[in-house]
């Protein structure tokens, strides 16, 4: 297994060089860059010049990439181009912020997910099942911004429940009432988000898992439709489920951008969105690299998983 997985860790390095160049290729590509947002009308020609040189855009496409290249192998993300903060600290003090909005919002919406999946597949075709396959319909239907919007209107503004903007409340850094305030509007709107795709997920593997024909024999020697689903159903709902946590662990940076910018929540979804405004290539360039690696590492994970829950697959697919 370890070497398996350093196997996978070595193809991968390739694979983010290619993306990085992409990327690095489409950000060359737009029509203006960081300097035209740091510009002011009174500067002179001269000057501006002076800021690329600077910056070191002045210099071809390919000299830039080598540069960029050479300083992540060091170690180094350097220097957000509009702000001068190190790329790294910005980004150890902005992850763990959306970590801690995304993750419980996963969790939730995973577990209801799974547990409405489950009564769906139980009740296959009755009106539970239709029900339960309504909301993850419309769930898909609602835009992530709309909801976010929505939730401002009715519980920030008229109702006056909650905060609408922000982690905390200026000189109450510490108080764990205010910042649960201002967490449960972007938490509910990312477990609405999450969640119906989930649910869609699991409950058509779940459906899948019930017309099977060790189920049939279940029934057959009178297994209640509890025991089924509890010893055996449920059982073989986690692959698909596994599948979904290995490709969850990008969305731990990147999986809440709009909602983090719309409710101000300081993690990676505002520093990527000012970065992207702006085309301040460091930053937009360190964000791609991480959350292409998660993408990479979550694949590994699911991998690894698979081999824990079904001992088939360590095997070769052969039941011995």
């Amino acid at each position: 297994m370890l070497r398996y997985i350093l196997k996978r860790i070595l193809q991968a390095i390739p694979l983010l060089l290619v993306i990085s160049f992409i990327v690095f290729s489409l950000i060359q590509l737009a029509p203006y860059d960081v300097i035209d947002s740091l510009t002011t009308p009174n500067m002179s020609p001269g000057q501006v010049e002076v800021l690329r040189q600077r910056y070191g855009l002045d210099k071809p496409f390919l000299v830039q990439y080598y540069l960029w290249i050479k300083q992540i192998f060091h170690g180094d993300f350097g220097y957000s181009l509009a702000s001068q903060h190190s790329i790294a600290n910005d980004l150890a003090t902005k992850i763990p912020n959306t970590i801690r909005l995304v993750l419980p919002a996963y969790v939730t919406s995973l577990v209801l997910a799974v547990s409405l999946g489950l009564v769906a597949a139980a009740n296959k075709g009755k009106w539970l099942d239709r029900v339960i396959d309504g909301i993850a319909s419309i769930g898909i239907a609602v835009p992530s911004f709309w909801l976010a919007m929505l939730l401002i209107y009715y519980f920030g503004y008229k109702l006056n429940l909650f905060p609408i903007i922000g982690m905390q409340t200026v000189g109450q850094a510490w108080s764990l009432s205010d910042y649960l305030a201002h967490f449960i509007l972007p938490y509910t709107t990312l477990t609405i988000v999450f969640f119906p795709e989930l649910l869609r997920y699991i409950r058509a593997s779940a459906m899948k898992e019930v017309s099977e024909d060790y189920v049939m024999v279940q029934k057959a020697f009178h297994a209640t439709k509890w025991e089924i689903f509890s010893r055996h159903i449920s059982r073989n709902v986690l692959i698909p489920i596994v599948t979904q946590i290995g490709m969850a662990l990008p969305m731990l940076v990147t999986g809440a951008i709009i909602t983090e910018t719309i409710f101000g929540w300081p993690g990676v979804g505002p520093y990527l969105m000012s970065a992207t405004k702006s085309l301040d290539y460091p930053v937009i360039m360190a964000v791609m690299l991480f959350s292409a690696s998660l993408v990479i590492l979550g694949n590994l994970l699911a991998d690894v998983l698979y081999s824990i829950v079904d001992p088939r697959i360590r095997k070769g697919g052969s039941a011995k």
